[in-house]
């Protein structure tokens, strides 16, 4: 071989050589245009499926119920239907009860309020009666006391018509008391006999110009109480 020959393939080598080394290096086909890197999956542009009708849907369905075998339990539109009408008729069932109970509840509240009022009357009414029996409690104790009284005026009588004028002041004030509290004299002389309120112990015939029986005289006097006969006047009647 000749010298020429030799120096070209020595030549060919380091050409070799400083090409593989040069691919070695990191970046070395940065600038060749297939090396870009593609694009993110985030940057591709989404996939626009059009919506599938109503009819496709259907009939995908039909289909795959077809394709279930007859054993497999029916979905189409008659069974959604049949379960639209239970759903209607639960809800009815649920609304008779809900308003059956509203009705037992609007007849136990009635129930109620029939019974407060009956005891709210009941209660009135022995309120009012428990007050009334006191006011009588309260009153037969005063007329027990007015007459325990009457001798006493009836003492007074007597001393003031045989000349005791001391004691016509006590009487006055006395009787007034009385009279304030509801007391009354009975005092009747030349009134008709009134056997309500006149006690006749004495009689005597009748004068020309009388008509029916006449107090001719008072001889006790008599008194009542708020109304109520305490005791009768004692009487002579004439006629």
């Amino acid at each position: 071989m000749s010298k020429d020959g030799t120096n070209k393939d020595r030549d060919k080598r380091r050409k070799a050589d400083e090409d593989t080394e040069a691919a070695a290096r990191p970046g070395a086909f940065d600038d060749l245009p297939w090396a870009e890197e593609p694009p993110s999956v985030q940057e591709r542009p989404p996939t626009v499926r059009p919506p599938a009708s109503s009819g496709r849907a259907e009939a995908a369905s039909d289909e795959t119920a077809a394709d279930a075998g007859p054993d497999a339990p029916y979905t189409g539109p008659d069974r959604r239907a049949g379960a639209d009408e239970l759903n209607e008729d639960a809800l009815a069932e649920a609304q008779l009860i809900v308003a059956n109970d509203v009705l037992a509840l609007e007849r136990e509240r009635d129930d109620y309020l029939d019974q407060l009022r009956r005891v709210q009357a009941d209660f009135e009414n022995y309120r009012k009666r428990t007050m009334s029996q006191q006011a009588d409690v309260a009153e037969r104790a005063a007329e027990s006391l007015v007459q325990q009284l009457l001798p006493v005026l009836d003492a007074c009588d007597a001393a003031v018509s045989h000349g005791a004028d001391d004691v016509a002041p006590v009487q006055g004030q006395l009787v007034d008391t009385l009279v304030k509290a509801g007391l009354e004299r009975l005092d009747p002389d030349g009134e008709a006999f009134d056997p309500n309120f006149h006690e006749a112990v004495m009689h005597e015939p009748a004068e020309d110009d009388d008509e029916g029986s006449v107090v001719a005289e008072v001889l006790r006097t008599g008194y009542t109480w708020k109304g109520r006969v305490l005791r009768p006047a004692m009487v002579k009647v004439r006629g």
